[in-house]
């Protein structure tokens, strides 16, 4: 990690005021090795929070990832013009500069539990928010109509989106419209009681189970899903999967300072004890748009070096802050694979703020951070020369160069895994090098007190909506969501009179 102690960061951005969501400026700045953010409204007063909890991590990441090489150009085809100023134009719009890598859908906002820190759930909108088989099918095509990078990761979401009884059949219909990657988001309660429904899922094609999963203890859970008997039914989850032969879960943990924040090392050890089935750790610092007060949710801020750090101290140092980039980082390989393969790759061009991630190799039950065997910063320097080689036309010369960076990986396994993701650069290939591996993942979602428009433009998560348009995670959630589920949806009561079931009931 570079050292970054000369100069107090500062730096300008646009925000919106948490009240009245007016587009106001905002200052970043250092203060005491923290980086802080502050506006002023007009009508509302001063505002400030915590952007990012160490200062040199920031700067380490800001002065390498940020610059012009790691931004996209947008998407070819945009949705939408701009007309009221982003973040009010989304569709994606002519000012967004990342396009689709991970597609969102919401099949419903009915739940099997009524979360505390939950901003999806009919319960507690009074309206049911489900969209019809064919307009999921129209936002499927949607998301696959973007140029130039047809999505081919797709998410069902909610909501729980097990409820649905057609999730097997709309699994299908992701994977005729050319979705390679199919996620299911899930507290996995019915997957646990259910395993033929489970079974139905894998059969129809899903990839990834995104499995709710906030520690090992009851209280958490008591404090952030609002009951105590949860993990017996993540342990049955696992079980099942490893029965019916499904080996990418990926176990997404809300952090909150005060409720689990010193459980990051047992779940870590927990992944690696089931690595079998167990493929990532995705860390989601809490965001403040949910129902949660305002107060609480504050004493529960955290942030990406902050978790970074506790990580470091709950691993007893074998993962450091010096093992982790920026979620930006694979951009060069994207762009090097494009030469060395002759056909297009996605592009991670977020912003580096937007998270953090690393990867830990799993052998005889121990593991060790991925940069323990290779020079991560070399090898996206080779990438960078392969790609401006194959600019220049020197195809030959840029394929070549590949080959001396292999024999210096320090494991023999970690060196054939490369090996063969590189040669064939295929889904298959990738999926082979991510059965041998963990990734653990920090993603931190904004909200309106810390939301900046530089990270919304770069963001490369996003929601389809039935309106025919795509907006930005953060963005959707913090601006748009309340909106559009209210335009598509029925109260919770003639939802409950056409079905005759209960909201929590599968339909």
């Amino acid at each position: 990690m570079t050292e970054h102690k000369t100069v107090p960061f500062e730096s300008y951005s646009v925000s919106v005021c948490p009240e009245c969501l007016k587009r106001i400026p905002m200052r970043i700045y250092e203060e005491n090795n923290v980086i802080y953010l502050e506006k002023t409204c007009p009508d509302h007063g001063r505002f400030e929070d915590v952007y990012w909890g160490d200062a040199e991590v920031f700067k380490w990441f800001y002065s390498r990832w940020y610059n012009a090489k790691y931004r996209g150009n947008g998407l070819e085809n945009p949705h939408t013009e701009a007309a009221f100023g982003c973040p009010f134009d989304c569709g994606l719009c002519t000012q967004h500069s990342s396009y689709t890598i991970l597609g969102i859908i919401d099949v419903t906002n009915r739940c099997n539990m009524a979360c505390p820190v939950c901003f999806a759930h009919a319960g507690a909108m009074n309206y049911v928010y489900e969209p019809a088989y064919e307009q999921i099918v129209g936002m499927i095509k949607l998301l696959r109509s973007n140029k130039p990078w047809a999505c081919n990761a797709l998410q069902f979401s909610g909501g729980e989106p097990t409820l649905r009884n057609d999730l097997p059949e709309l699994v299908v219909e992701a994977k005729k419209a050319g979705i390679n990657h199919v996620e299911v988001n899930t507290n996995g309660l019915r997957l646990a009681e259910d395993i033929e429904y489970f079974r139905k899922l894998l059969d129809a094609g899903v990839s990834t189970l995104y499995l709710q999963f906030d520690g090992l203890r009851e209280e958490i859970y008591l404090k952030t899903r609002g009951r105590r008997d949860l993990v017996p039914i993540k342990h049955k989850v696992i079980e099942n999967a490893r029965k019916l032969g499904l080996d990418s879960i990926v176990l997404v943990v809300t952090l909150a300072r005060g409720v689990n924040h010193d459980e990051l090392g047992n779940i870590i050890h927990y992944a690696v004890e089931n690595h079998d089935v167990v493929r990532c750790i995705n860390i989601q610092p809490i965001s403040m748009a949910g129902r949660a007060r305002k107060e609480e949710m504050r004493q529960m801020r955290i942030t990406v070096p902050d978790a970074i750090k506790l990580i470091e101290e709950q691993t007893n140092g074998v993962i450091t802050v010096k093992d982790w980039r920026p979620v930006n980082w694979p951009v060069p390989i994207s762009k090097g694979m494009e030469v060395l393969k002759n056909r297009a790759y996605p592009e991670f061009t977020m912003h580096p703020m937007c998270g953090a991630a690393t990867f830990i190799v799993v052998e005889d039950g121990a593991y060790k951070p991925i940069t323990h065997y290779v020079d991560v910063d070399k090898f996206a320097e080779i990438f960078w020369e392969i790609y401006y080689m194959g600019i220049m036309g020197k195809r030959t010369i840029a394929k070549m160069k590949m080959l001396e960076f292999i024999p210096m990986v320090k494991s023999s396994l970690v060196r054939d895994l490369l090996k063969d993701v590189i040669t064939k650069g295929s889904y298959k290939a990738l999926g082979k090098f991510m059965r041998k591996i963990v990734m653990i993942g920090i993603m931190h979602f904004m909200d309106v007190w810390n939301f900046d428009l530089d990270r919304a433009q770069r963001c490369v998560i996003h929601y389809a909506t039935p309106d025919g348009k795509i907006r930005s995670f953060c963005t959707y959630n913090s601006f748009h969501r309340s909106k559009i589920e209210k335009e598509f949806s029925i109260p919770v009561e003639d939802w409950m009179k056409k079905t005759g079931k209960r909201l929590n009931e599968p339909v």
